[in-house]
Protein backbone atom coordinates (compact mmCIF):
# COMPACT_ATOMS: atom_id res chain seq x y z
CA UNK A 1 0.00 0.00 0.00
CA UNK A 2 1.09 3.87 -0.70
CA UNK A 3 -0.06 7.10 0.82
CA UNK A 4 -2.31 7.47 -2.41
CA UNK A 5 -4.02 4.24 -2.45
CA UNK A 6 -4.68 5.35 1.65
CA UNK A 7 -5.81 8.52 0.76
CA UNK A 8 -8.68 7.03 -2.28
CA UNK A 9 -9.67 4.83 0.62
CA UNK A 10 -9.99 7.01 3.07
CA UNK A 11 -12.60 9.18 0.23
CA UNK A 12 -14.53 6.27 -0.58
CA UNK A 13 -15.11 5.67 2.63
CA UNK A 14 -16.12 9.21 3.84
CA UNK A 15 -18.26 9.73 0.24
CA UNK A 16 -19.85 6.12 1.02
CA UNK A 17 -19.91 5.55 -3.06
CA UNK A 18 -16.83 4.89 -6.01
CA UNK A 19 -18.83 7.36 -7.98
CA UNK A 20 -18.78 10.61 -4.89
CA UNK A 21 -14.85 9.83 -4.75
CA UNK A 22 -14.28 9.79 -7.77
CA UNK A 23 -15.75 12.85 -8.89
CA UNK A 24 -13.96 14.53 -5.28
CA UNK A 25 -10.64 12.77 -6.67
CA UNK A 26 -10.66 13.77 -10.34
CA UNK A 27 -9.60 10.02 -10.51
CA UNK A 28 -11.77 7.27 -12.73
CA UNK A 29 -14.24 5.14 -10.72
CA UNK A 30 -12.54 1.86 -12.84
CA UNK A 31 -9.30 3.02 -11.35
CA UNK A 32 -10.34 3.39 -7.72
CA UNK A 33 -12.11 -0.12 -7.93
CA UNK A 34 -8.46 -1.74 -8.92
CA UNK A 35 -7.02 0.34 -6.31
CA UNK A 36 -9.24 -0.95 -3.58
CA UNK A 37 -8.61 -4.98 -5.01
CA UNK A 38 -5.63 -4.58 -5.04
CA UNK A 39 -5.22 -3.30 -1.48
CA UNK A 40 -7.84 -6.18 -0.39
CA UNK A 41 -5.87 -8.65 -2.20
CA UNK A 42 -2.51 -7.03 -0.45
CA UNK A 43 -4.36 -7.43 2.90
CA UNK A 44 -6.05 -10.47 2.67
CA UNK A 45 -9.17 -9.20 3.79
CA UNK A 46 -12.48 -7.29 2.49
CA UNK A 47 -12.18 -4.08 3.38
CA UNK A 48 -15.61 -2.60 1.17
CA UNK A 49 -19.39 -4.06 1.60
CA UNK A 50 -20.95 -2.95 -1.63
CA UNK A 51 -24.61 -2.81 -1.94
CA UNK A 52 -26.97 -0.92 -4.12
CA UNK A 53 -27.09 1.66 -1.64
CA UNK A 54 -23.48 2.23 -1.97
CA UNK A 55 -20.55 1.35 -0.09
CA UNK A 56 -19.35 0.83 3.77
CA UNK A 57 -16.61 -0.43 5.14
CA UNK A 58 -15.89 -3.75 7.17
CA UNK A 59 -14.62 -4.31 10.41
CA UNK A 60 -10.80 -4.88 8.91
CA UNK A 61 -12.19 -1.42 6.85
CA UNK A 62 -12.58 0.50 9.67
CA UNK A 63 -9.35 -0.44 11.54
CA UNK A 64 -7.21 0.54 7.88
CA UNK A 65 -9.43 3.86 7.62
CA UNK A 66 -8.85 4.58 11.17
CA UNK A 67 -4.75 4.32 11.04
CA UNK A 68 -5.20 5.86 7.30
CA UNK A 69 -6.32 9.05 8.85
CA UNK A 70 -3.83 9.07 11.23
CA UNK A 71 -0.82 8.08 8.89
CA UNK A 72 -2.41 10.65 5.99
CA UNK A 73 -2.78 13.21 9.20
CA UNK A 74 0.92 12.88 9.95
CA UNK A 75 2.29 12.87 6.65
CA UNK A 76 0.92 16.33 6.05
CA UNK A 77 2.39 17.73 9.48
CA UNK A 78 5.30 16.20 8.52
CA UNK A 79 5.36 18.13 5.24
CA UNK A 80 4.97 21.47 6.89
CA UNK A 81 6.93 21.12 9.23
CA UNK A 82 10.15 20.55 6.36
CA UNK A 83 8.76 23.37 4.64
CA UNK A 84 8.66 25.57 7.28
CA UNK A 85 7.14 28.67 8.49
CA UNK A 86 7.26 30.68 5.26
CA UNK A 87 4.58 31.51 2.94
CA UNK A 88 0.72 30.71 3.89
CA UNK A 89 -0.88 27.88 5.06
CA UNK A 90 -2.77 25.39 3.12
CA UNK A 91 -4.86 22.37 3.12
CA UNK A 92 -8.17 21.03 4.34
CA UNK A 93 -9.38 21.65 7.63
CA UNK A 94 -12.03 19.69 9.05
CA UNK A 95 -14.47 20.88 11.27
CA UNK A 96 -17.23 19.36 13.82
CA UNK A 97 -19.77 22.07 15.01
CA UNK A 98 -23.47 21.56 17.26
CA UNK A 99 -25.93 23.05 14.25
CA UNK A 100 -26.76 25.83 16.95
CA UNK A 101 -22.91 27.53 16.83
CA UNK A 102 -22.91 26.58 12.92
CA UNK A 103 -25.91 28.84 12.58
CA UNK A 104 -23.91 31.82 14.64
CA UNK A 105 -19.79 31.23 13.28
CA UNK A 106 -20.00 29.70 9.51
CA UNK A 107 -20.58 33.07 7.93
CA UNK A 108 -17.75 35.09 10.09
CA UNK A 109 -15.57 32.07 10.57
CA UNK A 110 -15.48 31.58 6.20
CA UNK A 111 -15.09 35.07 5.57
CA UNK A 112 -11.97 35.69 7.52
CA UNK A 113 -10.86 32.34 6.74
CA UNK A 114 -11.20 33.10 2.36
CA UNK A 115 -9.35 36.53 3.48
CA UNK A 116 -6.65 35.70 5.65
CA UNK A 117 -5.64 32.32 4.36
CA UNK A 118 -7.25 31.87 0.63
CA UNK A 119 -5.20 28.18 0.68
CA UNK A 120 -7.17 26.55 3.41
CA UNK A 121 -10.27 25.04 2.64
CA UNK A 122 -12.61 24.82 5.42
CA UNK A 123 -14.51 21.69 5.55
CA UNK A 124 -17.58 21.55 7.98
CA UNK A 125 -19.95 19.04 9.46
CA UNK A 126 -22.28 19.27 11.90
CA UNK A 127 -23.88 17.73 14.81
CA UNK A 128 -24.69 17.26 18.54
CA UNK A 129 -21.42 17.34 20.20
CA UNK A 130 -21.12 13.71 21.42
CA UNK A 131 -21.30 12.85 17.54
CA UNK A 132 -18.74 15.73 17.21
CA UNK A 133 -16.49 13.76 20.69
CA UNK A 134 -16.94 11.00 18.42
CA UNK A 135 -15.10 12.61 15.53
CA UNK A 136 -12.39 14.07 16.80
CA UNK A 137 -11.62 10.53 18.58
CA UNK A 138 -11.83 8.96 15.30
CA UNK A 139 -9.58 11.11 13.45
CA UNK A 140 -12.59 12.46 10.90
CA UNK A 141 -12.18 16.11 11.65
CA UNK A 142 -9.47 18.31 13.57
CA UNK A 143 -11.17 20.66 15.44
CA UNK A 144 -14.36 20.33 17.39
CA UNK A 145 -16.25 22.96 18.85
CA UNK A 146 -18.67 21.32 22.20
CA UNK A 147 -20.24 21.78 24.50
CA UNK A 148 -20.34 18.28 25.98
CA UNK A 149 -16.44 17.66 26.79
CA UNK A 150 -15.71 14.86 29.53
CA UNK A 151 -12.28 13.80 30.21
CA UNK A 152 -10.00 12.31 27.81
CA UNK A 153 -6.43 12.66 27.80
CA UNK A 154 -6.17 12.07 24.05
CA UNK A 155 -7.95 15.92 24.01
CA UNK A 156 -6.56 18.98 24.16
CA UNK A 157 -9.41 21.92 24.74
CA UNK A 158 -9.53 25.83 25.27
CA UNK A 159 -12.70 27.31 27.31
CA UNK A 160 -14.06 29.81 25.09
CA UNK A 161 -17.77 31.18 26.39
CA UNK A 162 -20.29 30.37 28.87
CA UNK A 163 -23.79 31.03 28.00
CA UNK A 164 -27.14 31.49 30.01
CA UNK A 165 -29.81 28.45 29.39
CA UNK A 166 -33.10 29.76 30.47
CA UNK A 167 -36.64 28.56 30.77
CA UNK A 168 -38.87 29.83 27.62
CA UNK A 169 -42.73 30.06 27.08
CA UNK A 170 -45.27 31.30 24.81
CA UNK A 171 -45.73 34.95 24.31
CA UNK A 172 -49.37 34.87 26.40
CA UNK A 173 -50.37 32.63 28.74
CA UNK A 174 -52.38 29.69 27.06
CA UNK A 175 -53.88 27.05 29.74
CA UNK A 176 -52.09 28.55 32.79
CA UNK A 177 -50.67 31.45 34.50
CA UNK A 178 -46.84 32.46 33.18
CA UNK A 179 -44.14 32.28 36.14
CA UNK A 180 -43.69 35.56 37.62
CA UNK A 181 -41.08 38.05 36.24
CA UNK A 182 -37.66 37.30 37.13
CA UNK A 183 -35.20 34.06 38.21
CA UNK A 184 -37.59 31.01 38.23
CA UNK A 185 -35.91 28.15 40.69
CA UNK A 186 -35.84 24.42 39.32
CA UNK A 187 -38.68 23.17 42.38
CA UNK A 188 -40.75 25.75 39.95
CA UNK A 189 -40.18 23.62 37.21
CA UNK A 190 -41.72 20.53 39.06
CA UNK A 191 -45.29 21.69 37.87
CA UNK A 192 -44.54 23.12 34.41
CA UNK A 193 -45.22 20.67 30.96
CA UNK A 194 -41.31 20.18 29.59
CA UNK A 195 -40.60 19.90 25.35
CA UNK A 196 -37.30 18.90 25.81
CA UNK A 197 -34.31 17.37 23.97
CA UNK A 198 -34.25 13.30 24.59
CA UNK A 199 -32.17 11.95 26.64
CA UNK A 200 -28.58 11.45 25.90
CA UNK A 201 -28.82 15.09 24.46
CA UNK A 202 -26.01 17.16 26.00
CA UNK A 203 -28.33 19.64 27.12
CA UNK A 204 -30.76 17.16 28.34
CA UNK A 205 -28.19 15.20 30.67
CA UNK A 206 -27.21 18.75 32.19
CA UNK A 207 -30.93 20.03 32.94
CA UNK A 208 -31.51 16.38 34.32
CA UNK A 209 -28.22 16.81 36.59
CA UNK A 210 -29.18 19.77 37.93
CA UNK A 211 -32.49 18.51 38.51
CA UNK A 212 -31.33 15.93 40.35
CA UNK A 213 -28.84 17.62 42.95
CA UNK A 214 -31.68 19.66 43.73
CA UNK A 215 -34.25 16.73 44.22
CA UNK A 216 -36.45 17.61 41.76
CA UNK A 217 -38.62 15.54 39.72
CA UNK A 218 -39.34 16.91 36.09
CA UNK A 219 -42.53 16.41 34.00
CA UNK A 220 -41.27 16.11 30.28
CA UNK A 221 -44.60 15.67 27.58
CA UNK A 222 -42.44 15.94 24.52
CA UNK A 223 -38.93 14.31 23.79
CA UNK A 224 -37.74 16.39 20.21
CA UNK A 225 -33.78 16.86 19.33
CA UNK A 226 -34.53 20.18 17.31
CA UNK A 227 -34.29 23.62 18.90
CA UNK A 228 -36.27 25.22 15.59
CA UNK A 229 -39.19 22.51 16.53
CA UNK A 230 -38.94 23.29 19.94
CA UNK A 231 -39.73 26.91 19.59
CA UNK A 232 -42.47 26.24 17.60
CA UNK A 233 -44.16 23.48 20.13
CA UNK A 234 -43.77 26.21 22.83
CA UNK A 235 -45.03 28.85 20.90
CA UNK A 236 -48.09 26.81 19.87
CA UNK A 237 -48.48 26.93 23.80
CA UNK A 238 -48.15 22.95 24.16
CA UNK A 239 -45.21 23.70 26.83
CA UNK A 240 -42.54 25.40 28.71
CA UNK A 241 -38.61 24.48 27.59
CA UNK A 242 -35.16 25.23 28.42
CA UNK A 243 -33.22 26.16 25.79
CA UNK A 244 -29.63 28.37 25.19
CA UNK A 245 -30.60 32.04 25.54
CA UNK A 246 -28.84 32.93 21.96
CA UNK A 247 -31.11 30.33 20.44
CA UNK A 248 -33.75 32.42 20.99
CA UNK A 249 -32.50 35.54 20.13
CA UNK A 250 -35.49 36.37 16.64
CA UNK A 251 -38.58 35.21 18.51
CA UNK A 252 -37.56 37.77 21.79
CA UNK A 253 -36.96 40.14 19.15
CA UNK A 254 -40.58 39.77 17.49
CA UNK A 255 -42.16 39.04 21.08
CA UNK A 256 -43.58 35.30 19.96
CA UNK A 257 -41.38 33.90 23.06
CA UNK A 258 -40.81 34.71 26.93
CA UNK A 259 -37.52 33.96 28.67
CA UNK A 260 -37.15 33.68 32.42
CA UNK A 261 -33.53 33.22 33.92
CA UNK A 262 -33.27 29.75 35.56
CA UNK A 263 -31.95 28.39 38.80
CA UNK A 264 -29.85 29.93 41.09
CA UNK A 265 -27.15 29.92 40.37
CA UNK A 266 -27.54 30.51 37.05
CA UNK A 267 -28.11 27.65 34.72
CA UNK A 268 -25.35 27.69 32.05
CA UNK A 269 -22.62 25.73 29.78
CA UNK A 270 -19.38 25.91 28.53
CA UNK A 271 -18.57 25.99 25.00
CA UNK A 272 -14.65 24.80 24.31
CA UNK A 273 -12.96 24.67 21.23
CA UNK A 274 -11.16 20.59 21.18
CA UNK A 275 -8.59 19.09 19.26
CA UNK A 276 -6.63 15.94 19.63
CA UNK A 277 -3.75 16.35 21.59
CA UNK A 278 -2.06 12.89 20.89
CA UNK A 279 -0.43 13.79 17.58
CA UNK A 280 0.91 16.58 15.94
CA UNK A 281 -1.17 19.92 14.49
CA UNK A 282 -0.92 20.79 10.91
CA UNK A 283 -0.09 24.90 10.80
CA UNK A 284 -3.30 25.15 8.71
CA UNK A 285 -5.57 23.55 11.65
CA UNK A 286 -3.56 25.74 14.41
CA UNK A 287 -4.53 28.90 12.62
CA UNK A 288 -7.87 28.15 12.28
CA UNK A 289 -8.47 26.93 15.27
CA UNK A 290 -6.69 30.46 16.56
CA UNK A 291 -9.00 31.83 14.36
CA UNK A 292 -12.49 30.61 15.23
CA UNK A 293 -11.04 30.99 18.91
CA UNK A 294 -10.93 34.57 18.04
CA UNK A 295 -14.25 35.06 16.03
CA UNK A 296 -16.07 33.69 19.02
CA UNK A 297 -14.94 36.03 21.11
CA UNK A 298 -15.70 38.73 19.02
CA UNK A 299 -18.89 37.75 18.63
CA UNK A 300 -19.78 37.84 22.33
CA UNK A 301 -17.84 41.18 22.41
CA UNK A 302 -19.92 42.75 19.58
CA UNK A 303 -23.21 41.52 21.65
CA UNK A 304 -23.88 39.47 18.65
CA UNK A 305 -23.75 36.08 21.12
CA UNK A 306 -25.53 36.52 24.77
CA UNK A 307 -22.39 34.63 26.36
CA UNK A 308 -19.81 35.53 29.28
CA UNK A 309 -16.40 35.07 27.83
CA UNK A 310 -13.96 32.73 29.85
CA UNK A 311 -10.73 33.48 30.60
CA UNK A 312 -8.18 33.58 27.73
CA UNK A 313 -6.00 30.65 29.37
CA UNK A 314 -3.67 28.46 27.23
CA UNK A 315 -5.23 24.98 26.11
CA UNK A 316 -5.53 22.55 29.18
CA UNK A 317 -5.61 19.24 28.57
CA UNK A 318 -9.32 17.72 28.92
CA UNK A 319 -10.97 17.18 32.26
CA UNK A 320 -14.29 19.86 31.62
CA UNK A 321 -17.68 19.08 32.89
CA UNK A 322 -19.95 17.78 30.86
CA UNK A 323 -22.19 20.85 29.26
Amino acid sequence: MDLRQLRYFVTIVETGSFSKAAQRLHVAQPALSQHVRNMELDLGVELLFRSSQGVVPTEAGETLVRHARLILSQMEAAREAVRGSEGQPEGDVRLGLPGTVSQMLCVPLFREARRLYPKIRLRVAEAMSGFVLDWLREDKIDVGVLYRFGADRSLQARRVLSEEVCLLGPAEPIDRPHPPPGTVSFAALASLPLILPSPGHGLRDLIEARAASEEVSLSTVIDIDTYGQIKLLVEGGLGYSILPRAALREEMAKGSLRAWPLGVPLLSRDLHLVRPADRPARRAVRVIEDLAFATLVRLVRDGVWPATLAEEAPPARAGGDLE
